[in-house]
């Protein structure tokens, strides 16, 4: 299965080509331009790169968020596009599970991984997951993800932890949770430094979903932004 996977999310977006789960070319995108100019032209030169054309691509796959809003608005739209346009499904993944996934194998069976990215405004992203005792180190995600303060969701982790679980954070930015880790009963708790390339990540979990059937069309395509977008705030005033 050609994948073709996005993340626009934050201003280090990439993008990625794999075949199921082997990686066949990715690209970090230059962070010069808006993703609206430069994101299909960079996409058509990792494609011709590897010499793919876009009617071989057999799924997309995409960040969904949580993120930026409008790197995430257009990132999805411009997938919406090619999926209308080639007739191919889409797997919309989350972000935090992109950032999760890279310390699965890390994790103590039965153990809690914990992934955050800064929201800014003083505020995170974080999503909690657990890890299997089976050798796949799959993560199943516990709950919604949130948008908060990094001492709150700290905090939030701590009755999860009472039975002396053990739990992994990880991070792109851990200066945005270590200090609300810092002299807190939490137990047995590490931070992992993870990469900020998330494609590859997104395009894997992308071709798992796949395997399940849990993709979706153009028309149902759809962000997990967790919070409203400034202009929506400013308007309505809060």
């Amino acid at each position: 299965m050609l994948i073709l996977a996005v993340d626009t999310s934050s201003a280090a977006g990439s993008l990625a080509l794999l075949s199921d789960t082997a990686i066949l070319a990715h690209r970090v995108t230059s962070g010069e331009e808006p993703y609206s100019e430069g994101l299909l032209r960079e996409t058509k030169e990792l494609l011709e790169g590897a010499c793919i054309s876009f009617d071989q691509i057999d799924l997309f796959a995409v960040d969904a968020g949580p993120g930026s809003f409008t790197g995430l608005r257009v990132g999805l739209t411009t997938v919406k596009g090619w999926a209308e346009i080639w007739g191919r499904p889409v797997a919309a993944v989350s972000g935090l599970e992109a950032i999760a996934t890279q310390v699965g194998r890390m994790a103590e069976p039965g153990s809690l991984v914990a992934a955050v990215m800064d929201a800014r405004r003083g505020e995170i992203f974080g999503g909690l997951f657990h890890r299997g005792k089976e050798a796949s180190a799959r993560l199943d995600s516990l709950g919604d993800e949130v948008v908060t303060s990094a001492q709150e969701f700290v905090q939030s982790l701590r009755p999860r932890l009472l039975g002396g679980c053990g739990l992994l954070i990880a991070c792109v930015q851990p200066e945005v949770i270590r200090p609300a880790t810092e002299g807190q009963d939490i137990g047995c708790c590490r931070i992992e430094v993870v990469s900020s390339v998330l494609a590859p990540f997104i395009g894997q979990l992308g071709y798992v979903k796949a395997l399940r059937g849990d993709v979706v069309d153009a028309l149902r395509l759809d962000a997990n932004y967790i919070r409203r977008s400034d202009a929506e705030m400013n308007w309505k005033g809060v």
